[in-house]
């Protein structure tokens, strides 16, 4: 066994180096829960965000995947007459989704309440009765 005169700086970056990265791999297991939904105009997603601020929310649309991501800081403490008690969460999150064919991307909207996220996709409506002619060319 090392003594502690025999720990070195490098010795204590050997170990906190894997645990690091540990940490980093178990939370990108966990994210928020979610759900989706259509509607015959649109499509919704809501993301349950308890405790996360609007400004610590973003909403990135990346060809056909939606991606949200955040991070939750939250402290709480609360002083009694005999007792102290203090509780901190903190962690980053990213949910992406793809989005279906008919989704239109320029109107999309969110909006957060009460710790729920709310993501309209609007869709793409096309007559599906409308007669086309196709034209015919000469190859």
């Amino acid at each position: 066994m090392l003594r502690t005169s025999e720990m070195t700086p490098n010795f204590w970056s050997q170990i906190q180096i894997p645990l690091r990265q540990f940490g980093e791999r178990v939370a990108e297991f966990f994210s928020p829960s979610s759900e989706a939904a259509t509607t015959r105009d649109a499509y919704e997603i809501s993301v349950e965000l308890p405790g996360v601020a609007e400004k610590d929310i973003a909403v990135d649309l990346h060809g056909d995947q939606l991606t949200v991501t955040g991070e939750k800081r939250a402290e709480r403490e609360e002083t009694g007459k005999d007792y102290y008690f203090s509780e901190r969460s903190f962690g980053k999150f990213r949910r992406t989704f793809r989005l279906p064919a008919d989704a239109d991307t320029a109107g999309i909207s969110a909006t957060h309440r009460d710790g729920v996220l709310t993501i309209t996709i609007p869709k793409i409506h096309e007559p599906a009765n409308q007669a086309k002619r196709i034209e015919v060319k000469r190859a």
